[in-house]
């Protein structure tokens, strides 16, 4: 039943986001910056929630080329960078602000459903939706 009702909700906030006039390229502004993965939405309907993250996603936009790296924040307040790390280019195409990865090895591409000052919503070619909150320091 509960599983229902999540379902339900999601189709009402992809409703409600679908019929509210914003435009993608507004999204570029609030994306660079340190993200935590809050939630993702799996395209087979279950969720999985993160309570705590060891990595989180860094990332850095300029103009449409960005980079995205892998860093582990340590209670200083500093971070270990992994060698983790894309370059994109961000398009809107279709209406949608769409995230263009390529290395030596493969291409993909993620669009931006959702992106303002405290959270990122993108969702991967697979159907998964990935729900970022941005990060805070650890406060001890």
């Amino acid at each position: 039943m509960l599983k229902i009702k999540n379902i339900l909700l999601y189709i009402l906030c992809g409703t409600l986001l679908s019929c509210t006039s914003s435009n993608p390229e507004e999204y570029k502004k609030h994306i660079t910056g340190y993200w935590e993965i809050e939630r993702v939405l799996l395209s087979d309907g279950s969720e999985k929630e993160y309570t705590f993250n060891q990595s989180i996603d860094f990332f850095e936009v300029n103009d449409s080329v960005g980079i995205r790296k892998k860093v582990q924040p340590r209670l200083n307040g500093s971070f270990i960078v992994t060698k983790d790390s894309e370059t994109f280019l961000l398009k809107v195409e279709d209406d949608s602000l769409r995230i263009h990865y390529k290395t030596p090895l493969d291409s993909w591409r993620e669009t931006i459903i959702s992106a303002k000052e405290s959270q990122i919503i993108i969702k991967n070619e697979s159907g998964n939706t990935y729900f970022y909150k941005r990060y805070k320091k650890i406060e001890l």
